[in-house]
C-alpha cells in the first residue's frame, strides 16, 4: 500500500469508531430516559397501589373494629354502632353539652368567664379524648365500656324547681338496661349523675362498679407553663383531703369520696355520694410540649354494690370556678383545692382563711377596683404589725447614733477582727441595743409573703380584672415581650416587679447607709444581691403579689424617713445609752459565755500570731 491509502484506512477507522461511540452514547442516553420513564410509571402505580391498600386497610380496620365492638357489644347489638348525637342544656352559669356516645358530659362552657388563651369562654372537659365511663358484662364471654356504647337519648325535661333533666339508656333483649340520667341545676355548677342499672348482677362482676375517668385539661391562662407549675390532683380518700403535685401515681387504699383535676382557677370534679368504697388508683402527669394541654389524667375508680338486680349509683359531677364559697357548699373538703397553704407552708393557711381573705372581701366591696383593694389590705398590714416594725426602726435609730463610734473601733482594731467583735457586743451592752432588732420587718415579711402568694395566685376574682397598667392581676403585667426566651426571665418583663426590685434596693440603700462600713465585700454587697435574686423571682408572678410589695416598700420607705427624721430623737437616745452606760451593768449567763468564747478565740489567734 502505497502512504495515502494508509492514511485513508486510518481515518476511516477513526471516523467508524467516533460513529460507534456516538450512536452508543445516545443509545445509552435514550435507554436512560425511557428507564426513568418507566420506573416513574411505576412509581405512580405503586403510589396508586399503596393508595388502594391503604384505603382497604381503613376498611378493613373499620370493618375488624365494628366486628370487635359488635362482639364485645353481646346483648347490647343495637348499642354497638350509632351516630353521635348532642343534647345542650343551658343554666344560669354555664352551657353544658352531653353526648349519646357514652351516655356521658361531652363539655361544659362558662358564661362567667373568658379565657385569658383564646379569649372565647372557657370550656371545661372539652378535649376529643376526655371520656368518663364503667365496664359492664354484655354477654358471658365478654364485656364492654359504656363510654363506647350509643344510647338513645330522652327529651329534656324541665322541672318545677328550674332544674333540667336529661337522660340516657341502652336496652338487652332480655331485660337488662342502663339508664344515665343528669339533673343540671338552675345556678348550680354541679350536675347530678345517677346510674340505673337493671340486671346488676349480671352487668357487674362481684357486684364491682368500676369507673374508668380520662381527661386531658387545656390552657385557659395567660402563661401555659404557670398554669401546669399551678395544676394538681385533689381528692378526699378516707374522709381527708389529698393532693398530689409532684408525684404521677396514687394508689387507693381507703374509700375515695371525690377525685378532682385542678387547674390555677378552674376543676372538673367527679363525686361519689356514697363514696368508692373499694379505692383504686390515679396516674397523672404535667404535659412538658409545646401544646396546649396541661396535663393527661387517668383515674380508676372502684365501688361494690349489694348483690341485688336492681342498682343505682349516685354522682356528682362539678365543672366550674375554684371559688372558695361555692366548693365551700359542695363535697366536705373541697373547699381545700383553693390553694392558701399546703405542706411547709400550712401554717400561712390559717392567717389567709382567719385574717387575709375576709379582710380582703371587706375592702374589695368598699372599693370597685381591686388594685386599690389590694393597697388597702397592704396599709391594713402594715398597721398590724406596726408595732414590732416600730421597734425594729427605734433599734436601727440606736444603731446609726452608735454608728461614729464603730467607726472609730474599726479604725483602733483594724484587721483585727476577733477585737472589734468584742468591743462592739460590749458597746451594744451598755448601750441597751439589739444589733437583730432590725430583721424584724424583714422576719416578718417571710410568712406575709408566703400567705399573699398562695392567696393571689388562687382567688379567681383577681382573674381579668385590670389595674394601672396590668389587664390581669392574677397574672403578670408585661410592658416588653421577647421574641425569645430570657434565661430567668422568661419572654417579658413586668413593670411591676421592676418598682418592686427599686423599691427594695432603696431600702437596701437606706439601711446600708445606718451601719458601719464592712470590710468584706460579701457582707457589703449581700443587701444589693437580695433586690437582684428578687427580679428574677417576683417576673412571673401575679402582677398582684408585685403590686403589693412595691406598695409594701413604700409605706416602709415612708416609715423609715418619718419615724428617723420627726419621731425619733436621736439626741434623747443618745443621753439615755450615756445613762444606761453609767447604770451597773449584770451579765447574763448567755452574755458571759459569749464573752468567755470570745477571749478564748482571742487567746488562740493571739497564740497562732506569737507562733508565725
Amino acid at each position: 500500500m502505497d502512504k495515502n491509502t494508509v492514511i485513508g484506512l486510518v481515518l476511516l477507522a477513526v471516523l467508524f469508531f467516533a460513529f460507534f461511540w456516538y450512536t452508543n452514547k445516545q443509545q445509552q442516553a435514550v435507554l436512560t430516559q425511557k428507564k426513568h420513564e418507566q420506573d416513574s410509571i411505576a412509581m405512580v402505580e405503586a403510589a396508586k397501589r399503596k393508595l388502594i391498600d391503604t384505603a382497604a386497610a381503613l376498611r378493613d380496620s373499620i370493618a375488624n373494629d365494628s366486628i370487635s365492638k359488635t362482639a364485645a357489644a353481646g346483648g347490647f347489638q343495637a348499642a354497638a354502632r350509632g351516630t353521635e348525637q348532642l343534647v345542650t342544656v343551658e343554666n344560669d352559669v354555664f352551657k353544658a353539652t352531653f353526648t349519646n356516645k357514652g351516655g356521658q358530659l361531652r363539655n361544659v362552657e362558662l358564661k362567667n368567664y373568658i379565657s385569658s388563651y383564646n379569649k372565647k369562654n372557657v370550656v371545661l372537659n372539652g378535649s376529643a379524648d376526655d371520656a368518663i365511663g364503667y365496664t359492664i358484662n354484655t354477654s358471658n364471654n365478654s364485656s364492654a365500656s359504656t363510654a363506647d356504647l350509643y344510647f338513645t337519648a330522652s327529651p329534656v325535661v324541665k322541672n318545677a324547681d328550674g332544674s333540667q333533666t336529661v337522660s340516657f339508656s341502652i336496652n338487652s333483649p332480655d331485660g337488662r338496661s342502663i339508664t344515665h340520667q343528669y339533673i343540671v341545676k338552675k345556678d348550680s355548677y354541679a350536675i347530678d349523675w345517677n346510674v340505673g342499672l337493671t340486671g346488676a348482677n349480671q352487668l357487674l362482676t362481684r357486684g364491682l362498679f368500676t369507673v374508668k375517668w380520662q381527661m386531658h385539661p387545656q390552657q385557659h391562662e395567660k402563661n401555659v407553663t404557670y398554669e401546669r407549675q399551678q395544676s394538681n390532683i385533689c381528692f378526699s380518700e378516707g374522709n381527708d383531703f389529698d393532693y398530689i403535685s409532684s408525684k404521677t401515681e396514687r394508689k387507693f387504699e381507703k374509700p375515695v369520696q371525690w377525685v378532682g383535676v385542678v387547674q390555677q382557677f378552674f376543676n372538673t370534679t367527679l363525686i361519689a355520694k356514697n363514696g368508692f368504697n373499694k379505692g383504686g388508683d390515679l396516674r397523672w402527669a404535667r404535659k412538658q410540649d409545646s401544646s396546649t394541654t396541661i396535663s393527661d389524667v387517668e383515674a380508676t375508680l372502684q365501688a361494690e354494690l349489694p348483690a341485688s338486680a336492681q342498682q343505682s349509683v349516685a354522682m356528682q359531677l362539678y365543672v366550674g370556678p375554684n371559688e372558695y364559697k361555692v366548693l365551700h357548699q359542695q363535697a366536705e373538703g373541697m373547699d381545700k383545692m383553693v390553694n392558701l397553704g399546703r405542706d411547709m407552708y400550712s401554717f400561712v393557711r390559717p392567717i389567709n382563711k382567719y385574717i387575709i381573705m375576709p379582710v380582703f372581701n371587706l375592702f374589695s366591696s368598699l372599693v370597685k377596683n381591686y388594685g386599690w383593694a389590694i393597697l388597702l389590705l397592704t396599709l391594713f398590714i402594715r398597721l398590724v404589725t406596726s408595732p414590732l416594725t416600730y421597734s425594729s426602726y427605734l433599734s436601727g435609730a440606736k444603731m446609726k447614733v452608735l454608728k461614729p463610734e464603730m467607726e472609730a473601733l474599726k479604725k483602733k482594731h483594724g484587721d483585727d477582727q476577733q477585737a472589734y467583735a468584742m468591743d462592739q457586743m460590749k458597746l451594744f451592752r451598755e448601750a441597751g441595743v439589739n444589733p437583730l432588732g432590725g430583721c424584724i420587718p424583714a422576719l416578718l415579711q417571710i410568712p406575709i409573703f408566703f400567705a399573699l402568694y398562695s392567696f393571689f395566685n388562687s382567688n379567681i376574682e383577681l382573674r381579668g380584672q385590670s389595674f394601672l397598667w396590668s389587664h390581669d392581676l392574677s397574672a403578670y403585667d408585661s410592658i416588653v415581650n421577647f421574641p425569645f426566651e430570657v434565661w430567668g426571665l422568661g419572654n417579658h418583663l413586668s413593670l411591676f416587679t421592676i418598682t418592686a426590685v427599686l423599691t427594695s434596693f432603696l431600702i437596701s440603700v437606706y439601711n446600708m447607709a445606718m451601719t458601719p462600713t464592712q470590710d468584706n465585700p460579701a457582707m457589703k454587697y449581700m443587701p444589693y444581691i437580695f433586690p437582684f435574686i428578687l427580679f428574677f423571682v417576683f417576673n412571673k408572678l401575679p402582677s398582684a403579689l408585685t403590686w403589693y410589695y412595691t406598695v409594701s416598700n413604700l409605706i416602709t420607705l415612708g416609715l423609715q424617713f418619718v419615724i428617723q427624721n420627726y419621731i425619733i430623737n436621736h439626741d434623747k437616745i443618745l443621753a439615755k445609752i450615756e445613762e444606761k452606760r453609767k447604770a451597773p451593768k449584770t451579765k447574763s449567763k448567755w452574755a458571759e459565755r459569749m464573752e468567755q468564747m470570745q477571749e478564748a478565740q482571742k487567746k488562740m489567734q493571739d497564740a497562732k500570731q506569737r507562733k508565725k
